[in-house]
């Protein structure tokens, strides 16, 4: 049909690279040198194709019955279809068979389930704290959450606007001065 056409073109003498890059824009995916080969006399099958419908014909044949029937290999996914076929004598690899089943229409029994991790209440409701909200963490003075897993050590610092005090009423972090004197 796309050769017709190219050909209608040619006659009326526009170039068949012309008319290809406005087939290209209107969605039509050909090329010159496409069209060129397409055109070629007595021009042979691609081997992909060729290879494709025979693997096309064995997987149908494993698939359905003489009466068009699903045969119990028709549940088969692409690894035991591979082996299946590999076993029939048909040198094949598993991505030819994986496109050709997904073309085709064909798909693997899944046995497993998914798993649950947990069963559903009943009742429909959520469990909720008691009070209502989440419990949270006491702040610091910069506004973010400290971390439970946070360890002070020597020479870490610690904000003022911390709401705790040490036992002996300073602040953590701040030296105290000696006993006797000021610091002025």
């Amino acid at each position: 049909m796309i050769v017709a056409f190219i050909d209608e073109l040619r006659r009326e003498r526009i170039a068949v690279e012309l008319t290809c890059a406005v087939l290209r824009e209107q969605g039509c995916e050909v090329t010159a040198r496409t069209y060129r080969a397409w055109r070629q006399p007595n021009r042979p099958p691609a081997t992909r194709v060729v290879t494709d419908a025979q693997v096309i014909d064995a997987l149908l044949a494993v698939v359905y019955d003489e009466k068009g029937q699903l045969t119990p290999e028709g549940l088969y996914g692409r690894r035991k279809m591979t082996a299946l076929l590999r076993r029939k004598g048909l040198a094949v690899s598993h991505h030819t068979v994986d496109r050709l089943m997904r073309d085709l229409g064909l798909n693997g029994l899944r046995r497993s389930r998914k798993h649950r991790t947990t069963t559903p209440d009943p009742a429909g409701q959520r469990p909720t704290c008691s009070s209502g909200t989440s419990p949270r963490r006491p702040r610091t003075g910069s506004g973010s959450r400290t971390s439970p897993t946070s360890a002070r050590g020597p020479g870490s610092s610690t904000s003022r606007s911390s709401s705790t005090c040490t036992p002996n009423g300073s602040w953590p972090g701040t030296p105290r001065p000696p006993s006797g004197s000021s610091w002025s």
